[in-house]
């Protein structure tokens, strides 16, 4: 892995402050993901060293609403694999689904997030996914804040890959 990577993503993304993270615990940190995503150099030189850990056999990239969205579309660029975009709630106009981009019925999906705390977004997507018919086995992000994510994606039958962990982060400062 990259120091020199690990370094950059550091310096864009990581803020001091107060933030309740989505787990609802209160952070002295926070990694604003939206800084490294809306880097386009930056960007791809995170996600061309993502696609070198993605392991197994997937059909096609699911990106979670919203910061694993550029992450799964830009992954794409590199895998070649069709990318689906996962909504929090199905919209209420048009197609009314939350899944964008394809079937979901039988297909070996890939999660990918920005950022795994707890996993509780992963999690709530996943069940949706499966109850639909997906196959999800593997989760890919960028960040893992190593605050029990692993863990409760663990027990739900699901292998995390990250890119960093924030023990990572921290070290390359």
């Amino acid at each position: 892995m990259s120091s020199n990577l690990a370094q950059r993503v550091y310096a864009a993304a990581h803020i001091t402050g107060t933030f309740l993270l989505r787990s609802g615990v209160t952070s002295s940190e926070y990694f604003d993901k939206y800084r490294f995503e809306a880097d386009p150099v930056l960007l791809r030189d995170i996600v061309a060293q993502l696609a070198t850990r993605i392991v197994g056999n997937h059909d096609a990239l699911a990106g979670l609403e919203m910061g694993g969205i550029p992450i799964a579309t830009m992954l794409a660029q590199f895998t070649g694999q069709p990318t689906l975009f996962i909504r929090k709630t199905a919209k209420a106009y048009g197609t009314c689904r939350y899944a964008e981009g394809g079937e979901v019925q039988g297909k070996r999906l890939l999660i990918v997030e920005d950022v795994v705390t707890s996993g509780g977004a992963i999690l709530d997507a996943v069940q949706a996914l499966r109850g639909d018919g997906a196959i999800i086995t593997d989760v890919v992000c960028i960040i893992d804040r190593q605050s029990g994510g692993r863990e409760n994606l663990a027990k739900a039958g699901l292998n995390l890959t990250s890119l960093f962990t924030m023990e990572e982060l921290k070290a390359s400062a």
